[in-house]
């Protein structure tokens, strides 16, 4: 028998959107009359990481959700034709929303997402309506030792023995399952996603230009610090307390220049996103619906 197929009231959109000649993926979602919210994914992920919680939240928010460039499906040049830096990340990023005609906005902030999230911040600070932060760090007390013996001898002697080995199948894999509720039951299929991109031609060179920047974000502490303070902008802080690499001591720190930050433990890892989609987006929610 032929049926009708069921309504969808919140469809996801795909497309790609040229960026200073660099085509963008983006998936779309809700109205755009809405309030908007931007997910900006960490590493070694991309939108993809944001797929379960983009519908749960398009019935309150015109929800955007790129890929930088080098990751996902964007476009991802070799490094003598793009700079990989945070930076430059940033600035893809904010002409998108440009082009697209969105002027205020809030941030969701993972990991990766919390440099170029915050850049975006600094730069345009009345843009911004509210702040997601989940996994990522603004604070030295967020710095794990895991993190440490992997950065510094990249940052102080050129070593990048430990930042390759992020690139492995085996580490992304702990990334999702390391801290997991129930690490089972997690779908496979995101960090077979994660790596089969990782694995593409150049895209260790890509990765490592970006692990070596990422001292100009530990750099950048301090500023960020100071727009939190001059700022207090709404924030939800939502975190896997099981991250192997951003400690639960990180997202205490936020709030002692957040002071009315909200923060919520999350039964899960550093992807906690895989195991508690639901509950981030009721806290989203109730936190800045209508805002």
């Amino acid at each position: 028998m032929n049926r009708d197929p069921l309504p969808n009231p919140f469809p996801v959109s795909y497309s790609r959107i040229e960026v200073d000649g660099l085509n963008v993926f983006v998936r779309r979602a809700g109205d755009p009359a809405r309030p908007a919210f931007v997910l900006l994914h960490g590493f070694p992920s991309s939108s993809h990481m944001f797929r379960d919680l983009i519908p749960l939240l398009a019935a309150h928010f015109h929800v955007i959700a790129p890929d930088y460039i080098g990751f996902g499906h964007s476009d991802a040049p070799p490094n003598d034709q793009f700079e990989y830096r945070f930076e430059r990340l940033t600035d893809i990023v904010e002409r998108l929303l440009e082009q697209l005609g969105i002027d205020r906005y809030h941030l969701y902030l993972h990991d990766f997402g919390g440099p170029v999230g915050l850049r975006l911040a600094v730069r345009q600070p009345g843009r911004v309506l509210g702040l997601v932060i989940q996994n990522t760090n603004a604070y030295l007390e967020g710095v794990s030792q895991a993190a440490a013996d992997v950065f510094m001898p990249l940052w102080q002697r050129g070593d990048d023995t430990g930042a390759r080995g992020l690139l492995r199948a085996e580490t992304t894999k702990f990334q999702y399952t390391q801290g997991a509720r129930d690490p089972a039951a997690l779908n496979p299929d995101a960090w077979t996603h994660d790596q089969a991109l990782l694995d593409r031609p150049g895209s260790a060179e890509r990765q490592l230009a970006l692990l070596t920047d990422y001292q100009t974000n530990v750099a950048a502490y301090d500023t960020w610090q100071a727009y939190f303070r001059a700022h207090r902008p709404k924030t939800l802080i939502t975190w896997g307390r099981g991250d192997p690499f951003f400690t639960v001591a990180g997202a205490e720190a936020f709030r002692r220049d957040l002071p009315d930050a909200r923060l919520v433990w999350l039964d899960g890892g550093h992807f906690a996103l895989e195991e508690n989609a639901g509950l981030v987006a009721g806290e989203i929610i109730d936190t800045f619906a209508g805002t």
